[in-house]
């Protein structure tokens, strides 16, 4: 009995094992790719790296800076919003500033008062003081002229009907009456003619200066208001509500480097592809007006003719496009760009990597 069994277990065991042969002998057909890789469309083709950019003229995508550091406190735009040349992007703490400039224009404003209290003189109440004066400076001088002619005939007459003493008194308040008459008459002039020419310069040359203070403070008060410099498309922004922010950009949380503050688009009809072709390869491209290349769009089996726009003459070294641009290799390519307009039925970006031919020699 107890051999019996161990034969048919053996049997199951065989059984088995030449079942699990069989499935596993069967060949199984490979999953068709979901995509085919990009290939080479012409007789003679390079290949190179592209990344999507915005159509520039010269150039790339437009990179927005503030020229004044400071924390953000209200953005006014979201990413793919269309915009005109100076809407307002983001807005900075500007407090501080402001109340400088409020200071200057203070400044200014009472520095303009004193002109043109300089400038109003004489004024009319000074000048009828001044014309009193001298009215009554005449009249002491008559009445001192008066005393001493008395005085004077009556010493004539008789020596002794007035004493030497009295007349020179008599003759002394003349002489003061009338050079306080000339004193007034002088200071009369005086007020008449305003102020002086170079008191009125220097009061002018003072407003000018706190003026340009002024204008100066107020230019970079708008500096605290980030402004659309063109036309365009806002792509991204990098930095947040309360984020600080300075000349050289924002914080990056994950590349822990400093990215511009907004990127933008032109809102032109085109994208731009900008390639970099190896230098050793470089040699094997026809001449720039002859240049002909196709873009094929990674995760698809898409393709689109690529239109020649410019080469940039200057041979640099390559950057690993999807990693940090301050990594450099050995490697030095040349970069060539072309544009093509977006077919309305697939999803092109700035920034999106892409394969690229170019026809060769």
């Amino acid at each position: 009995m107890k051999n019996k069994l161990i034969f048919i277990l053996a049997g199951i065991g065989v059984v088995f094992g030449l079942v699990t042969a069989y499935i596993l002998a069967i060949e199984k057909k490979a999953m068709p790719p979901v995509f085919n890789p990009a290939s080479n469309p012409y007789a003679q083709g390079v290949y190179s790296n592209g990344i999507i950019e915005s159509y520039q003229s010269n150039g790339a995508n437009i990179n927005i800076f503030p020229e004044v550091p400071g924390t953000i406190t209200q953005i006014l735009v979201t990413e793919g919003a269309t915009v005109s040349r100076g809407t307002p992007l983001l807005l900075m703490d500007d407090s501080i500033q402001k109340a400088t400039v409020e200071q200057q224009k203070a400044q200014a404003e009472s520095a303009l008062s004193l002109l043109r209290q300089l400038k109003a003189q004489p004024r009319k109440e000074n000048l009828h003081i001044a014309k009193a004066q001298v009215e009554y400076a005449a009249a002491n001088l008559k009445t001192s002229q008066d005393q001493y002619g008395k005085l004077k005939k009556s010493f004539d007459l008789d020596a002794k009907s007035v004493s030497k003493d009295q007349l020179d008194n008599a003759q002394n308040a003349f002489n003061a009456a009338k050079a306080n008459l000339g004193v007034a008459q002088r200071q009369y002039d005086l007020t008449k003619a305003g102020a002086w020419i170079y008191d009125i310069q220097t009061q002018q040359h003072q407003y000018e200066a706190l003026a340009k203070t002024y204008a100066s403070g107020k230019a970079l008060l708008d500096k605290y208001t980030l402004r659309a410099p063109i036309d365009g498309v806002v792509m991204a922004i990098s930095a947040a509500v309360g984020s600080f922010i300075s000349s050289q950009g924002a914080y990056g949380t994950y590349n822990q480097g400093l990215n511009p503050i907004i990127v933008m688009a032109s809102s032109s009809e085109y994208y731009e592809v900008r390639c970099f072709i190896d230098e050793i390869l470089v040699p094997r491209l026809p001449p720039p007006s002859q240049l002909k290349a196709q873009m094929f769009i990674r995760g698809t089996n898409d393709s689109l003719p690529l239109e020649f726009e410019r080469v940039q003459p200057y041979v640099t070294p390559k950057i690993e496009l999807s990693n940090k641009r301050t990594e450099r290799v050995d490697v030095r390519v040349l970069p060539v760009l072309f544009r093509f307009k977006p077919p309305k039925d697939k999803n092109l970006y700035p920034g999106q990597l892409v394969d690229v031919y170019v026809e060769a020699k």
